[in-house]
């Protein structure tokens, strides 16, 4: 574990790599990138300052940047000599914040007769975001003369909104009669990045919002941002954790917890970005990533990692929110020998996969976290690993505060066509068959929706919830599929449905406790897998096979409501799309639900009926889902399109 200080910026190290700047750096400087950034480096009419930057990258990390550009953001590669290129990074440590860059102090006055005094974050004409001295964040609105403190009524703390993992909001200010109104209020582009995967969450009138090593707090209420916290991507990764991926944080008292591509997770001070300290939870170097938000609980901060196609060994791992410090680890596959490893005979066992990289959920009363495991390794070759492949497919219950294992349920025994369980673990309270149960749902990418009792595991329902299912005829009373013949990939090619990216995945679903439906984005499509057997290596996915489209296949993106007692389809609202989006539902108090549809909209619809009732045309690749909050007295809705961040609310 390395620790950090409270310095956010340094621009100056000891013993830097570079050599002191000479002449050389200067004409570079001068010459290349003063007319974007400004003579002194705090920016210009082409692009932003740098001086406040600079820290965020090592000398390497700064040479690199200027070698290979950010196209996307407008910025050329620039070609520098070697020794030239030490000089300009060199002479860029050396710039220093400008008079319009130093933090700016203000004493005002509020409207109900008090007094704020602090350092400026932001200022316009109409709003106000300071930072007193006790760190505390400010957000307050221009009133004549004075300013007006807002904040949220209603938060939405974790990256479902709450710990069961449901993602329905009590809140009804916007509902069928006046959703029509609904309309953008603020958005946040964040930059360099090609997609945003992740959910804001809300926290005291604090957004904060991620892309890969980055998180940007923002005034909820305008996107305003206070502080930003980046690093430089990480070279040499494998997997989803290579693409630049994140999908939010976790929040605890004055920490926020990000994890980064390489497998390490931050603490961050939630006021300021300040780094407090820094956890490799695994070694890149052996194809560990992480892409998903942590889950605060209790003392603790919990996490998975990504490399689940790559052969990384599988693994929920607890760490102290003060410290970062390891509480413990449960390892999603046994080693050799050890009990349960007996459902791995082959090769397969030394580079299993099963990562548990999606966030799970957890039950405060029964003091239980339930976490999703992926899918074995290789994907699509079987042969290497017979058995059921424990503990990959499954939902696993655990003690929090120990990680032992309390009881799990394995979806899809040895699995061949990479159908992991991360989908999102539902929690809910019902009355099943006369009596009242503590459920668990979940609609699997193996295409059955299942409903589990969250205290003993017991399998409860399963049903079908898409019509393309070749693979298995039913799910047995013992919880089992019953597979149908001739379904496994082969040399020469084979057609099974669901596709391999699922008859769902990881992006959200929502339970409506009035209507008694469960909302899913289901995907219609099949997949003609192949089997290739081939030797794990590092840096490497370990498919031993691969998939492709069927020719004649038609894909559909569905929107569905399934009833939880009998798994019935209540409706579906069919989409025109090209199938690849990845966005999910929310559903409302107010009787609605808000969805990512696949032509690019961003929909409201009726939660009993599935009738349209509003869209947004974002023309967004959807990656990410909804969530909703109250800031201010007023309701907003926001879902991340892109590489922006776009919050709706009511106009009049």
């Amino acid at each position: 574990m390395r620790v950090a200080g409270a310095l956010v910026f340094v621009l100056l190290a000891s013993g830097a790599a570079f050599a002191q700047p000479s002449g050389a750096g200067r004409r570079w400087y001068d010459s290349a990138c003063a007319r974007c950034h400004g003579a002194d480096g705090n920016g210009g009419e082409r692009g932003p300052g740098i001086v406040t930057r600079l820290a965020a990258r090592g000398d390497e990390a700064l040479a690199a940047l200027i070698r290979a550009g950010l196209p996307a953001a407008g910025m050329p590669p620039l070609e520098v000599p070697e020794g030239d290129l030490r000089e300009l990074v060199s002479y860029l440590r050396t710039l220093r914040p400008g008079r319009g860059s130093l933090p700016v102090r203000m004493r005002i006055e509020t409207t109900d007769g008090g007094t704020l005094e602090g350092v400026v974050l932001n200022r316009t004409a109409f709003d106000l975001q300071l930072r007193s001295d006790d760190r505390r964040i400010h957000l307050l609105r221009k009133t004549g003369e004075r300013y007006r403190p807002v904040t949220s009524q209603a938060d939405w703390p974790t990256y479902h909104g709450q710990y069961g993992g449901n993602r329905f909001s009590p809140l009804d200010q916007i509902d069928k009669t006046n959703v029509a109104r609904l309309a953008p209020r603020w958005t946040y582009a964040l930059g360099d990045t090609s997609r945003l995967e992740g959910t804001p969450i809300v926290v005291d009138g604090v957004m904060y919002v991620t892309s890969a090593n980055e998180c940007h707090a923002l005034d909820a209420g305008n996107g305003r941002r206070l502080w930003d916290y980046r690093r430089p991507r990480t070279k040499g990764l494998a997997g989803d954790a290579a693409s630049g991926i994140n999908r939010g944080v976790a929040l605890a008292g004055d920490r926020v917890f990000l994890a980064t591509d390489n497998a390490h997770l931050l603490a961050l001070d939630r006021f300021t970005g300040a780094l407090l300290w820094d956890t490799e939870t695994a070694d890149s170097r052996q194809n560990y990533g992480a892409t998903s938000a942590p889950l605060a609980v209790g003392t603790l901060v919990v996490s998975g990692s990504s490399g689940g196609d790559e052969g990384a060994r599988g693994f929920v791992a607890a760490f102290d929110q003060a410290t970062g410090k390891e509480a413990w680890r449960f390892w999603t596959v046994p080693k050799r020998g050890e009990p349960g490893s007996e459902t791995w005979q082959g090769a397969g066992i030394d580079h299993p996969c099963a990562t548990a990289w999606l966030t799970g959920t957890y039950d405060a009363l029964l003091d239980t976290l339930y976490w999703p495991t992926g899918n074995p390794c290789p994907d699509y070759d079987g042969e290497e690993r017979r058995g059921d492949n424990l503990f990959s497919d499954s939902i696993l219950a655990l003690d929090p505060k120990t990680g032992r294992l309390k009881w799990h349920f394995q979806y899809t025994p040895h699995d061949v066509w990479d159908w992991d369980a991360e989908q999102p673990p539902v929690l809910v309270d019902l009355d099943w068959q006369g009596s009242p149960r503590r459920l668990l749902l979940q609609a699997n990418r193996n295409g059955f929706f299942y409903v589990l009792d969250r205290t003993t595991g017991a399998l409860l329902l399963a049903k079908p919830f898409v019509k393309k299912l070749t693979w298995a005829s039913e799910i047995g009373r013992d919880g089992r599929p019953v597979l149908l013949p001739d379904q496994a990939p082969v040399a020469e090619g084979r057609t099974v449905c669901p596709a391999v990216e699922g008859a769902t995945n990881w992006f959200s679903t929502a339970f409506h406790p009035v209507t008694g439906l469960y909302y899913v984005q289901a995907l219609e499509k099949c997949t003609l897998y192949t089997r290739t057997p081939g030797p794990w290596q590092a840096g490497t996915s370990y498919y031993s096979g691969t998939t492709r489209d069927p020719p004649e296949e038609t894909p559909q993106k569905v929107l569905r409501a399934i009833d939880v007692r009998t798994g019935a389809i209540a409706w579906e609202l069919p989409q025109l799309g090209p199938a690849h989006s990845w966005g999910g539902v929310l559903a409302t108090a107010s009787g609605l639900v808000f969805f990512a549809e696949d032509g690019g909209a961003f929909m409201a619809v009726d939660a009993k009926s599935g009738a349209p009732l509003w869209h947004f045309q974002a023309n967004a690749p959807w990656k990410a889902s909804p969530m909703t909050y109250m800031f201010d007295g007023t309701q907003y809705v926001a879902v991340a399109a892109g590489s922006a961040i776009l919050s709706f609310a009511l106009v009049e």
